[in-house]
C-alpha cells in the first residue's frame, strides 16, 4: 500500500524527470507476441512505450486501464510523439497468441500483446514488481488480482515513471510528455 500512496502522490505533483522512484523497475524477459514471435526486452527499444500488466478479457481494472492507455497513446500521437502500447498478460490460459491476435486491435491498432508460460510471465512480473494472484474463476476462466499501473518507458526501454489509471488520459499524456521531452 505504501507504493500505491507514493505513486499517487508523485502523480499529483508536477512531472519532473529528476524525481526518481526509490526502487528500480524493468529488466530482461522472453515472451511471445500475438503473432507467435519471440520478444525480449529489446522489443521495447526504439520508441517510448506504455506497458500494462493485465489481461485482454479482464472485467475489472483492465477495462479502465487499457482504454485509458490507448487514449493516452492517441493523445501523444497528436503531439507528434509515437508511443508503443504494450500489454503483458497475467492470464496465459486465456491470453494465447491466437486470442491476443483478435483482442489486440480492439484495444489499440499498434498494441504489442505479450504472453508466455507461467515461468516466463513470472520473470517479467518480477522485473516490474507486479503482483498477480488467481482469486477465483468464472465461466470464462480464472480471475486475477493484479497490478494496475501503466509503466512509461523511454526509447531505450528504460523505466521513467508509473502512471496510475485513476488519472485521466489527458493527465497521463501530460506527464508522459514532460518525461519524454528531455532537454
Amino acid at each position: 500500500m505504501r507504493t500505491l500512496a507514493l505513486v499517487v502522490a508523485l502523480a499529483a505533483m508536477p512531472a519532473q524527470a529528476e524525481t526518481p522512484l526509490p526502487f528500480d523497475l524493468g529488466g530482461p524477459f522472453t515472451l511471445v507476441d500475438q503473432f507467435g514471435e519471440t520478444r525480449t526486452e529489446a522489443a521495447l527499444v526504439g520508441s517510448p512505450s506504455l506497458v500494462f500488466f493485465g489481461y485482454a478479457e479482464c472485467q475489472a481494472i483492465c477495462t479502465v486501464a487499457l482504454p485509458r492507455m490507448a487514449e493516452t497513446v492517441d493523445l501523444l500521437d497528436e503531439q507528434g510523439m509515437e508511443v508503443r502500447p504494450v500489454l503483458v498478460t497475467v492470464d496465459p490460459v486465456r491470453d494465447t497468441p491466437t486470442s491476443l491476435r483478435k483482442a489486440a486491435p480492439r484495444i489499440h491498432p499498434r498494441l504489442l500483446a505479450l504472453t508466455g508460460d507461467e515461468e516466463a510471465l513470472a520473470s517479467a512480473r518480477k522485473a516490474y514488481r507486479v503482483e498477480s494472484e488467481q482469486i477465483g474463476e468464472d465461466i470464462e476462466g480464472p480471475l486475477y488480482a493484479h497490478g494496475s499501473f501503466v509503466y512509461l518507458l523511454d526509447a531505450e526501454g528504460e523505466f521513467l515513471t508509473l502512471l496510475p489509471p485513476v488519472l485521466g488520459s489527458e493527465r497521463m499524456a501530460e506527464i508522459a510528455i514532460k518525461y519524454l521531452k528531455k532537454p
